[in-house]
């Protein structure tokens, strides 16, 4: 910090008086968001010192603060011209011509200042998506849960993801992957009976393939096909009994068909292989309440809550809480479940959770 200090106030020594009243004048003009006022200022201190690095970069800075930025570039690419190695002036370039489109062209500028945001959006419009999500998940470690990144990070997946695919469809059309691929797709775009013929295809080319008989099993559970989804399920889990979704997909479509002390058998190996997922708790809260141990179902919505408070699975919670509160003609306790359960809904009025 104190280096840098050093090298303006060193910058601005070779300045001439006329000059450095100008550059002042800008600087006071930009912190007022004076812009127009600030960008003549800062061109008349390019004027006068036309070899002044810094004269160059404000001007640029300013017009991309005013969002006009391709009149930002000329004096940006005028700034590296009289300094290559300042930093400033490769980012803010940088981000100019990405903003306005040229990503190639940004994308040097960026990579020179290790800018792994820039660089990472700027590879996605370049079509370098390896590179992008390598770049936007170093860019996430740093600033996690930052929306802008989570956003590219996903769209450079999912673009990856797409291209993978079309690659796989195109080179093996016939193969159990591209079935359930083509399946995918399917279910994305809610076409069930082309995701089932899919699915179907794939099993009969592969009867052992990994993960089919669970995304099956979806398929038939959004159509509310419980017992078909129930046998997909149950596929799924003598292929793999250490997979936990597997398991509580099929105890809740057990629990669907009122099968509740299967279910509960179901939830509670989930809840084993991958214990407290909110999900899991939930299910085995009601599961425990169907078959009348008030115990359970307290113990497990409970535990849910100390989880997780503001979601619509806690609101689920606090709404079978009352229920048992007031079956147990625990008056206040329901009367508390309930007020919690309305404040998640947001004051709606109380209806079965599911429903």
């Amino acid at each position: 910090m104190i280096r840098a200090f050093l090298f303006l106030w060193f910058a601005w020594q070779t300045l001439s008086p006329e000059a450095a009243q100008h550059m002042q004048a800008g600087i006071v003009a930009d912190k007022q968001r004076q812009f127009d006022v600030a960008i003549a200022e800062f061109r008349k201190v390019t004027q006068l010192e036309p070899t002044f690095a810094d004269g160059f970069i404000s001007l640029g800075q300013t017009y991309m603060e005013k969002h006009d930025l391709a009149s930002a570039v000329a004096p940006l690419k005028r700034a590296l011209e009289a300094n290559p190695d300042s930093a400033p002036a490769h980012q803010l370039l940088g981000y100019a011509l990405l903003a306005q489109g040229y990503a190639a062209e940004a994308i040097p500028h960026l990579q020179r200042v290790g800018d792994k945001t820039g660089l990472g959006v700027a590879e996605i419009q370049t079509g370098q998506l390896p590179e992008a999500i390598a770049n936007l998940q170093a860019a996430l470690a740093d600033r996690p849960n930052d929306p802008d990144l989570l956003y590219y990070l996903g769209r450079a997946s999912g673009l990856l993801s797409k291209q993978s695919i079309d690659t796989l469809v195109a080179a093996y059309p016939d193969s159990p992957r591209a079935h359930q691929a083509m399946a995918e797709n399917y279910f994305v775009l809610r076409q069930m009976p082309e995701a089932e013929k899919e699915y179907r295809e794939a099993l009969r080319l592969r009867p052992e393939i990994l993960e089919v008989h669970l995304e099956l099993g979806e398929v038939y559970a959004g159509a509310f096909q419980w017992a078909k989804a129930e046998e997909e399920f149950r596929a799924q889990t003598q292929l793999q009994p250490g997979n936990a979704e597997a398991a509580y997909r099929l105890g809740a479509a057990l629990l669907e068909q009122g099968k509740a002390h299967e279910a509960r058998a179901e939830f509670l190996r989930a809840d084993k292989l991958l214990p407290d997922m909110p999900e899991t708790l939930y299910s085995l809260g009601k599961a425990a309440s169907l078959e009348g141990d008030a115990t359970a179902a307290e113990k497990e919505w409970t535990r849910l809550l100390s989880i997780e408070k503001e979601t619509s699975l806690a609101a689920q919670a606090h709404f079978g809480l009352a229920g048992l509160y007031r079956k147990q003609g625990k008056t206040e306790a329901a009367k508390h479940e309930m007020q919690e359960f309305q404040r998640l809904q947001g004051g709606a009025n109380p209806q079965a959770p599911g429903k």
